[in-house]
């Protein structure tokens, strides 16, 4: 899998360097991409940096892990994203984003509706936004239960490869429901930020089989 990292930072380095170690090609970006060479070196040899454009162009997957106030902005800049399979991990957060971020929470819509408002085209995947970087690093391919990471896409086929994607990474594929469902697992629920397993999301969110 070709997989391109539009935000470099936390969560994108991570789970890019989680999925180069694993055997995918991924490519990481930034607007200056010689600041990335540390990461390209500890990511190994299937990894490799570049432009933002470059990573669009790249990447059959796309995790785009940039602040939530920025993805309007984003889809207007950036047609190449379009047919990609998407995978948004930001969180609106007001005392950051300011008022869009207001309005998302408190439409009750829940991000994924508006992050496909401001990404038309895309096979967009909402995950890895619940959980922190250093969460992600400390667990990762631990012995099971592992942690878990909830999805949720309009995107049948998009969200299988997600969930391989996130099985490959170490963790827990959690398989919510369509795009409006990621309200369940957005900023404020009790499912955010709690390092949850896998089968403990499953059995807060009474998704079938529970385990």
């Amino acid at each position: 899998m070709t997989i391109g990292i539009i935000g470099s930072g936390k969560i994108g380095g991570l789970v890019g360097r989680l999925w180069a170690q694993t055997g995918h090609d991924v490519l990481f970006s930034s607007r200056h991409p010689e600041t990335l060479n540390a990461l390209v070196e500890k990511a190994g040899p299937h990894a490799s940096r570049g432009t933002i454009a470059e990573a669009l162009a790249f990447g059959d997957v796309i995790l785009l892990s940039i602040p939530y106030g920025s993805l309007a902005q984003f889809g207007r800049d950036h047609s190449g994203v379009a047919g990609k399979i998407v995978i948004d991990t930001g969180n609106p957060y007001p005392e950051r984003d300011g008022p869009i971020a207001e309005e998302v929470r408190a439409s009750g819509l829940g991000s994924g509706v508006w992050s496909a408002r401001w990404l038309p085209g895309t096979r967009l995947v909402r995950g890895f936004n619940t959980v922190r970087a250093q969460t992600l690093a400390q667990n990762a391919h631990r012995t099971s239960p592992q942690v878990g990471i909830p999805l949720a896409s309009d995107d049948a086929e998009g969200l299988k490869i997600v969930a391989g994607l996130v099985r490959d990474g170490g963790f827990d594929p959690v398989i919510v429901g369509p795009l409006s469902s990621a309200r369940e697992f957005d900023p404020g629920t009790p499912i955010f930020d709690s390092g949850m397993s896998g089968p403990e999301i499953r059995r807060m969110l009474n998704l079938e089989g529970g385990t």
